[in-house]
Order: structure tokens, then sequence, then C-alpha cells
């Protein structure tokens, strides 16, 4: 019988060998050196993920007298696709432990800016690095700036606020997305005219504002005979999300689309069904979770646009970490792809 390699009984000759490349290669990509084309760094950390293998190139970071402290501030309340961020950071455990990581999920209201900037004042002086989904607001944009001139690495998650001083944004190109879900929309419309409704978290968060514009770009130019209604701010609450989206149904009956930029998806899915129009108007939201699943399988919801939490999650901490070691950002590695799902190719 052959032998069962565990993880510790592992070497980097082994890493090397399964991911076809040098131990030279392996040695460069473990401690994020320049000089490796992307397509062999993605082989080689998918053969080290693969394997749970832990490096004794760690071992500089077990000497270190202190853990390094990141912390992750994130929307309070059930939004699903953060919650897989954070659930995968919470996978992350073993890795974080070799390296003398220790990550902290912190909540808050990121649509109030008053919170999320004293949340984020809050922390100045506690932290190595800190990732944050962020409000585009002058308070935020303030808050940041001082947590990075007092020497903390901040790094904006899924959502941007590319006028602060932020070391680096981790998430989608947004107008690209909203871009996509615009195409999605008009081509699946088909030939009829009518209205289209935008339901959005607020157009304060930068990811949100960038896929409305994005949208319209698209609807303005490509398809003229759709009308866009005004923009619904749900918060990504199910609740409100439903009741405008309810209200909205009452007063137009020429709806032929519906967009989901952010969360609050089972209130939009409801206010639709309720409506009796899931049949009538195509409906394109993001992120693949259990939710937009079944609403994929049972035809209400027609495309998703996607974007991997787990990559989302892994990229945040290598960048946090090359970050706080004076590392360089291997940004083709950490680049988050827009993926299209519908019902028939359901990861």
């Amino acid at each position: 019988m052959a032998e069962t390699l565990t993880p510790t009984a592992l070497t980097l000759k082994d890493i090397a060998r399964e991911a076809g490349v040098s131990l030279a290669t392996v040695d460069r990509v473990l401690h994020n050196r320049p000089g490796v084309r992307p397509d062999t760094v993605r082989r080689v950390r998918e053969a080290i993920e693969r394997n749970s293998f832990q490096p004794h190139v760690a071992a500089a970071e077990l000497a270190r007298s202190r853990v390094r402290r990141f912390a992750f501030v994130m929307p309070s309340g059930p939004n699903p696709f953060m919650q897989q961020i954070e659930a995968y950071l919470g996978e992350m455990s073993a890795w974080l432990s070799a390296r003398r990581l220790s990550v902290e999920m912190v909540a808050t209201d990121v649509f109030d800016p008053s919170a999320l900037a004293a949340s984020l004042e809050a922390l100045s002086g506690d932290y190595d690095g800190i990732a944050v989904v962020a409000l585009d607001h002058p308070g935020v944009r303030a808050a940041i700036n001082d947590l990075v001139d007092a020497g903390t690495k901040v790094v904006t998650l899924v959502s941007d606020v590319p006028s602060s001083r932020r070391h680096h944004y981790v998430g989608i190109d947004n107008i690209a997305a909203g871009r996509t879900a615009g195409a999605l929309v008009g081509r699946l419309v088909g030939q009829r005219s009518g209205k289209v409704a935008i339901v959005a978290g607020s157009q304060g968060l930068r990811d949100h504002a960038e896929r409305i514009f994005g949208f319209n770009q698209v609807m303005a130019t490509e398809f003229p005979d759709l009308s866009m209604l005004p923009v619904l701010e749900g918060r990504d609450e199910d609740e409100r999300s439903e009741q405008l989206l309810g209200r909205l149904f009452g007063r137009h009956a020429d709806i032929v689309g519906l967009y989901n930029v952010g969360a609050g998806t089972q209130g939009v899915a409801k206010a639709l069904t309720d409506a009796g129009r899931d049949k009538q108007v195509v409906f394109v939201g993001h992120d693949v979770t259990a939710l937009t699943r079944r609403l994929l399988l049972q035809g209400v919801m027609d495309a998703a646009i996607s974007q991997n939490p787990g990559h989302e999650a892994r990229a945040a901490v290598r960048v946090l970490l090359a970050l706080a070691r004076g590392e360089p950002i291997l940004r083709e590695q950490e680049k988050i792809r827009i993926d299209i799902v519908m019902r028939d190719n359901l990861p």
C-alpha cells in the first residue's frame, strides 16, 4: 500500500513535484518574490492549500515575540456574502497560526458614515493591519487616512475609497460588474420595451454606486427602449427592500427588468413573486449564496454576477501580511474575477 503523506510529513520538494516546478520557484512563491508567472504562482498556491502545507518558512514568524493583529471591519446584520467571507477567514486558522497572525472581526453599520468612522478610529494603535468594507464618505476617508498616518496598513474590501490613502483595494471592478449586469438584463429582456427597477443597499457605498453607473452606461447606450426607474435604497435589508419594491410594482405595471445591486435578495425576490411578476421580469443580482442558488434553480432569478468570497478573504490577509512585512504584493494573484452564474452553470 502506498504511503499517505500527512501535512507534517510533506516537504518543499513534495510541493515542487506536485506543482511541476523547481524548488527555487516554490521558495520564490512562498516569499512573495517577483519573477514568477501568475499561472505558476497559482499552481504552487493550489498545491500548498490542497495539502494544508505549513512551510517552515513560517519559522521566521514563529520566532517573533509578538503576534501580528489584523482586524476585519464588516457590515453588521445578515449579509450572506459577507458571512461567507467571515467563514473562509475562520477556515484559515491553521495558516494564520503558522504565521503568528490573529484576525478579529469588528461588526458595524457600514451604511452610517459616523458609525463606520467611529469604529475605525477606535481601532487606532491596536492593530497592524485593517481590512474594511468601506463607505465612500469624507468622514470615513479621514478615519482611514488617520490610521495610515499612525502606521496601520489599511486595505479596503469589496467596496473602495480610492481618494483615501488606503494601501490596496481587494475586490472586483464594480463598474465592469454593473455593465455586465446591464448587458444581461438588456439582452434577456429582448425586444420588449418597458421600465427597469434598481435596488441598492446605498449609493454611498462605492461598490454599489459604481455598479449602478456601469449598469446605466450600458442601458443608455445599448438599450434605449428600456427606461430606468429611480434607484431604491434598501440598506441590504430584506424587509426594507421588499417594502420598497412592492410599492414600486404597485405603481408600475410595465417593469420588465430588475437589478439588485447588493444584498436584501430575499426581500427583493419576495416582492417579485408576491406581485406575480417572477416569470415576466428579468432579475439579475449578485453573488452565489444558498439563497441565490435556490432562486436561480427556481427560475425566479435569471443570473448572478459572482465574485469568489474565499479568494477575497485570502487575498485580503495575504495583502495585509505582505504590507506588514514590506514585501511586494502579487497583484495578478490577488485580482478578483467577475463570473456570470446562471441556473445551467451553477458551481
